[in-house]
């Protein structure tokens, strides 16, 4: 969401390089420029590493050279040539016992990433990683198998920190949040979208204003989304965010345009005649800058995002995209008091995506089910009294499609449902209803919204709106308007949702506290306080 919608330790501390001096990679370095005294890359790693979508025997390892990252051009200051890139993988943080090592190209249309897609690890298992180019040694990341099926089973598997995150506007405050989140050293990330913004400087300025500015315009080339993506990826925080565990990301609107639905751009008013091809060149830069398997790149015009992360048979995390497929949204978009947000020919997922999610409820034998997914979820009235008044940018204005999710997993038994959820730059709790208006109906599922790392400025406590809408919905069980992220521990008998959160962004180096902590138990739908 924006302010301005209209329709339409090691790894920590900034210095996580080993020294060039210390252990080496075994094999000898080919020079990516050739020799000459004039001209020499400066550090290719300023946009530090990252890891993700593991699995039992394996992890997606990334970097992108970049030594002058907000080049105009996109190009992060590297030659328009391949350039090789040693990396190696460790059981140990001063890779002494190093398992794998390879060489890869770092192209220039690929922006010069890499996604090395590791196999053969161990399951279960933390690893450290790193990577050397042009003769210099990127920092060291942290990152971890997941576990093998049949540990829950025998009580012996443990359980499973996982941190979620959303909404990260570099120009409304510094990235401290994702430095907390780090220091919670997670099992695995959850990031839920809207990781950039496409706006070109001052064009979503907070009432106080904003505390420091995008470089470049607007979003909508190839360049301009590579130089936006290398900024943020600059920033140390969020560097330390993405070397302390393996991530598993989904895009909401901002990595496009704002409240972008399927093919369909924000503005109407605003004619843009280049649109799929601007979020083609989203979608490139995208992949190019997050740890992703090989089959998320691009194709056709498409990215196929959603997927399943396995993390043993504790729980299987359902990963979805609801804005590439979805129909537009309904009666010109906002808050709005709106029939067709009813019929049932809508859909937010798309026909292929919801079968796929359908299918999994069916195939699931995990513990827990987990959505990790865009947009509020569970029915949100904001309209105190008779009558009601729903966001059409979220799953009310698809509430067919969103009865169908519901009744896919009550069919199919799911265990324990859970939605994670991303967006409206708030922290919020609530109850899912088989029947949203019906006070008697059964609790059938439980979603958790992180709220945003900076998106809305330093926030507050609660709103003017906050007493009425939870009085309107009592599903809702809880809201705060800070910033920061959920942080979970999930396992066998129940999961544990810590709402962490920060008491300003707009200077750097604010503490962080627990807002509210909720309960689900195993087989029981619904909040219960911590």
């Amino acid at each position: 969401m924006s302010g301005t919608v209209s329709r339409r330790g090691v790894l920590l501390g900034g210095g996580a390089a080993l020294g060039v001096a210390a252990t080496g990679l075994g094999s000898p370095l080919v020079r990516a420029v050739p020799p000459n005294p004039s001209r020499r890359l400066g550090d290719p790693f300023t946009l530090g590493v990252a890891s993700g979508d593991p699995a039992a025997d394996g992890v997606v390892l990334w970097t992108r050279l970049a030594p002058d990252p907000l080049a105009d051009d996109g190009s992060g200051g590297m030659p328009d040539r391949a350039v090789p890139v040693d990396w190696e993988i460790a059981m140990d943080e001063r890779f002494a016992t190093v398992v794998q090592r390879g060489t890869v190209e770092a192209r220039p249309e690929q922006g010069h990433s890499v996604h090395v897609e590791v196999a053969g690890l161990l399951p279960g298992a933390e690893y450290f990683y790193r990577f050397r180019a042009d003769g210099q040694l990127s920092p060291a990341g942290r990152t971890r198998t997941a576990p093998i099926a049949g540990l829950s089973a025998l009580g012996i598997g443990g359980a499973l920190t996982m941190c979620f995150a959303s909404c990260s506007q570099f120009e409304h405050g510094y990235f401290t949040a994702y430095r907390r989140l780090a220091e919670e050293h997670p099992d695995l990330i959850l990031h839920l979208g809207d990781y950039i913004y496409e706006y070109a400087p001052g064009g979503y300025v907070l009432d106080e204003g904003n505390a420091r500015d995008h470089a470049g315009p607007e979003t909508e080339t190839l360049a301009d989304y590579r130089q936006r993506h290398a900024q943020y990826k600059a920033d140390p925080d969020l560097q330390a965010a993405h070397a302390i565990a393996p991530w598993v990301p989904v895009w909401d609107d901002h990595e496009i345009d704002n409240n972008w639905a399927g093919d369909i751009y924000e503005k109407p008013e605003k004619p843009q005649p280049n649109f799929l091809a601007r979020r083609a060149a989203a979608f490139q830069a995208y992949y190019e800058n997050m740890p992703l398997r090989r089959g998320a790149a691009p194709t056709g015009g498409g990215m196929r995002l959603f997927r399943r992360v396995q993390w043993g048979d504790l729980a299987t995390f359902h990963m979805l995209d609801t804005r590439q497929y979805r129909d537009d949204q309904a009666c010109g978009d906002g808050a709005k008091t709106c029939p067709e947000r009813l019929d049932p020919q809508r859909t937010i997922t798309g026909a292929e995506q919801q079968r796929w999610l359908l299918d999994g409820f069916r195939g699931s034998r995990a513990r827990w089910d987990v959505l990790g997914q865009q947009v509020f979820f569970a029915q949100q009235d904001v309209r105190p009294g008779p009558g009601e008044k729903n966001n059409m940018d979220a799953w009310d204005g698809y509430a067919a499609d969103r009865d169908r999710v519901v009744a896919g997993w009550v069919d199919a038994q799911v265990r324990n449902p859970v939605v994670l959820t991303g967006d409206v730059h708030a922290s919020w709790a609530a109850d899912i209803k088989q029947r949203w208006n019906d006070p008697a109906a059964p609790t059938v599922g439980t979603e958790l919204v992180a709220t945003s790392i900076t998106s809305g400025g330093d926030g507050s406590e609660t709103t003017a709106d906050t007493a009425g809408v939870l009085a309107e919905n009592p599903h809702i069980k809880f809201h705060n308007n800070r910033r920061g992220y959920v942080r979970t521990r999930i396992g066998p008998t129940e999961i544990r949702a810590d709402f962490r959160a920060v008491p300003y962004v707009s200077t750097p180096g604010a503490p962080v506290e627990t807002k509210a902590s909720f309960v689900i138990e195993d087989r029981k739908p619904g909040l219960e306080r911590a």
